[in-house]
C-alpha cells in the first residue's frame, strides 16, 4: 500500500487580514496528495483567492464559524482545524496555518521521515523548525521564549488526535466531545520526531494596516468581546534594528509576494524597541543569549506541547 500525505489549513477573510494563504497552500502541494482548505464565511474575496490555485489536489471544505459556541480562548481556531483534520484521508496530515509557508528544502526530509515511520506507531507526529518574521521579510524574532522554535505540524491520521487550545498544536484526547479545546484531563502530549525542515511564519510580517485589524479580530476570538474598538489606524512594529537580519532564503513561492511589499515607509529603525511584552524584556533576552551562545540552541524551560522522542536528520537549506 502506498503512503498518502494530506495537507490542511483553515482560513477566513484572507484578503482583509493579509494572509499569504495562496503561498501557504502552494508550498505544500509538491509534498501532499490532497490539500483540504476549511474555508470560513468570508466577505472579502477569499474564496476566489483559493480557487485561483490551479490544482486538483485542493479541496474546499465550506464552513460557517460557530463563534457563539466557541467564543473565547481562541477555541474557534482549534475547532475549525479539528474539522479539517478529520476530513483528511492521508496516513499523515501536514498542518499549515494561513500565515505559514513550508520551505521547499524540507520536503525530501519530510517525505523520507513519513515513509520511515509509517508503520512505527510509537511515532505520532513530527516537529518542524520555525523562523518567525517580524515587521518585514528581512527581520525575524530570535527570542525562543516569545516565539516557539519548533512545533507539531505533521500528525498521524488517527481519530484521537485533536487540535488543542487555540490551534497552535495537537493532543491525543480519547472520546473527545469537542466542547473544550483547552481540556487537560484525558489529554496527553504526542510522541514526536524533530525534522530538519522549516516552516516560515509570516504572522507578524504583514501590511501594518491589516495587522491592526487582525489583532482586533484575534482579540475578539480570545476574549469573546464583540465590542472591542479599533485601537489605531496601523500597527507600529517598533524599532526593527532590535531584530536580527535574516540572511537565508525564503520559500520560492514567496518571491513574488515579497517583491510587492509596499509598507516600508511605515517601518522605523529608531526609538523604542518592539512592544512584545515581558518575554522580550532584558531577563528573557539574556536567557536567549545563553541558550544560543552557550547551550547551542537548547531551550531552558518553557512550555512544550509535545514529547520529543528523537531526531531525523537530513539536509535543509533554509538556515538563518
Amino acid at each position: 500500500m502506498c503512503m498518502k500525505i494530506s495537507g490542511f489549513t483553515i482560513i477566513r477573510n484572507a484578503v482583509q487580514y493579509d494572509f499569504p494563504v495562496v503561498e501557504c497552500i502552494l508550498s505544500a502541494l509538491p509534498l501532499v496528495d490532497e490539500f483540504i482548505v476549511s474555508l470560513g464565511d468570508s466577505s472579502d474575496g477569499t474564496e476566489e483567492l483559493v480557487k485561483s490555485i490551479d490544482s486538483p489536489k485542493v479541496k474546499i471544505l465550506y464552513s460557517d464559524w460557530d463563534t457563539s459556541t466557541y467564543n473565547k480562548d481562541g477555541m474557534i481556531y482549534a475547532h475549525q482545524t479539528d474539522e479539517a483534520l478529520h476530513t483528511c484521508s492521508g496516513d499523515w496530515c501536514l498542518y499549515l496555518q494561513g500565515d505559514e509557508v513550508l520551505h521547499e528544502s524540507g520536503i525530501p526530509t519530510i517525505r523520507a521521515a513519513c515513509e520511515k515511520y509509517l508503520n512505527n506507531t510509537d511515532v505520532e507526529g513530527f516537529l518542524l523548525k520555525y523562523v518567525h518574521f517580524y515587521g518585514d521579510y528581512d527581520h525575524y524574532i530570535d527570542a525562543m521564549h516569545f516565539a516557539y522554535p519548533k512545533e507539531i505540524r505533521i500528525v498521524r491520521n488517527i481519530p484521537d488526535i485533536h487540535s488543542w487550545r487555540d490551534a497552535q498544536s495537537f493532543r491525543v484526547i480519547e472520546n473527545f466531545d469537542k466542547k473544550n479545546y483547552w481540556q487537560e484531563e484525558g489529554a496527553r502530549k504526542l510522541n514526536c520526531i524533530l525534522l530538519n525542515a522549516y516552516m516560515f511564519h509570516y504572522g507578524w510580517a504583514r501590511n501594518p494596516f491589516c495587522m491592526v485589524k487582525k489583532q482586533e479580530e484575534q482579540e475578539k476570538m480570545h476574549s469573546g468581546d464583540a465590542g472591542i474598538q479599533p485601537q489605531k489606524p496601523y500597527f507600529d512594529y517598533g524599532n526593527l534594528s532590535y531584530m536580527p537580519v535574516f540572511k537565508g532564503t525564503h520559500p520560492q513561492v514567496m518571491n513574488d509576494r515579497i517583491s510587492k511589499m509596499n509598507w516600508s515607509k511605515y517601518l522605523r529603525f529608531t526609538g523604542k524597541k518592539p512592544n512584545m511584552g515581558k518575554k522580550f524584556g532584558l531577563k528573557y533576552r539574556i536567557l536567549n543569549w545563553i541558550e544560543h551562545q552557550i547551550l547551542g540552541g537548547r531551550r531552558i524551560g518553557g512550555f512544550k506541547n509535545y514529547k520529543q522522542i528523537g531526531r531525523f536528520k537530513k539536509n535543509s537549506l533554509a538556515e538563518k
